[in-house]
């Protein structure tokens, strides 16, 4: 499919650019993109959740009362979890909730997500820009050119551009990363994917393997 290339302002320079069928217009595996986002959205856990069980608590170790003969439960610790200040039974324990997905299961899904957004005609490709110097305003006068400043934006850079990305840092909507750093979750989360020239090889060489 051929795309349109605009320019920093917004304007169509009259080239096209061919974007690869075979990962632009792929049949989408929605089960693969299913599996990509739960690991991304896993992975970002911290899982350091903990409380206190009653090995834990500080307190007496008397038994609190007689076995027999007192016409109630036998109970042998104040630290148990049935008292006020004993320590929770079955609470949540430190936990790694990150699992492995197989590198052709994560190309297929990335493929499907950029898919998925070529159908949906949010797939804009830019030719290459800098700044002189990291300024937000610069980078607001881009979103406001393509006509995305109130829309989640992905800028998507064929190398590594320091004043592009500190530019864009503040802003809340709008993201920016290399080529090697795509993912399902972010083409997915963004409204509107903005591919920078440099880039469309580097994405095309990576998930056409």
């Amino acid at each position: 499919m051929k795309v349109a290339v605009v320019d920093v302002n917004g304007k169509d320079t009259g080239r096209k650019v061919e974007l690869s069928a075979d990962v632009f217009a792929i049949e989408p595996n929605n089960h693969a993109v299913y599996l990509d986002v739960k690991q991304f959205l896993a992975n970002q856990r911290q899982g350091t959740h903990k409380a206190k069980e009653r090995a834990e608590i500080s307190g007496s170790t008397r038994k609190i009362k007689k076995q027999k003969g007192t016409g109630t439960a036998r109970a042998g610790s104040i630290k148990s979890g049935i008292f006020r200040g004993g320590g929770r039974m079955f609470g949540p324990r430190p936990k790694n909730y990150s699992f492995k997905l197989n590198k052709g299961l994560k190309r297929l899904a990335r493929k499907s997500a950029l898919t998925m957004k070529a159908k949906d005609d949010a797939i804009v490709v830019m030719e290459d820009f800098n700044f002189d110097s990291p300024k937000t305003k610069n980078f607001t006068n881009v979103l406001k050119a393509l006509g995305v400043e109130n829309k989640k934006s992905l800028f998507v850079l064929g190398a590594s551009n320091n004043n592009v990305y500190l530019s864009s840092r503040n802003l809340k909507g709008s993201d920016v990363v290399m080529n090697s750093e795509l993912s399902t979750y972010k083409i997915l989360n963004a409204n509107k994917l903005i591919l920078l020239e440099s880039s469309l090889e580097g994405i095309e060489s990576n998930l056409s393997k």
